[in-house]
């Protein structure tokens, strides 16, 4: 896959993504109007009712906000998960590819951003001393970026 116009490589510094319209905008907003409105209950002498709707239409449309984020990434992972098992079991040694159920979704999450060559060496690592998804990630010597994630 070769980089996006105007794109540095891919690498483990750089490889967060965030959604502006999510991380910056809408969420901001609906957690500002949630401590808005809890100021206003707390400082109301009166009219409290006015306060408690914006405070609970907040918090329930910012609850409903995360979930939908969260289930897109989870649904993101489930690909991922078997994108790298059917990748591993292409790449991987006859040993190793038995033990493709013994990683974990965030350990095969890691390991998509290993090159073809490294796999092998990272998963027998991996399963060896259960490396955690940041160690895994830091272990990768040739970067294969993902530009398609949520």
């Amino acid at each position: 896959m070769t980089e996006p116009q105007n794109e540095k490589p891919q690498n483990y510094a750089n490889h967060a993504r965030f959604d502006p319209w999510f991380h910056f905008t809408l969420a901001p907003i609906l957690i500002f109007l949630l401590i808005s409105g809890v100021v206003g209950i707390v400082r109301a002498n009166h009219n409290r009712h006015q306060h408690i709707v914006i405070a609970v239409g907040a918090f329930l449309l910012l609850w409903i906000v995360v979930r939908a984020r969260t289930y897109s990434l989870r649904v993101q992972d489930r690909v991922i998960r078997l994108e790298e098992r059917i990748r591993l079991s292409v790449l991987l040694p006859d040993p190793l590819r038995g033990r493709i159920p013994e990683l974990t979704v965030q350990q095969l999450v890691a390991l998509r951003f290993a090159s073809d060559v490294e796999v092998p060496t990272l998963v027998e690592k991996t399963l060896a001393e259960n490396l955690e998804p940041k160690a895994i990630k830091k272990s990768i010597q040739s970067w294969r970026p993902d530009h398609f994630r949520v």
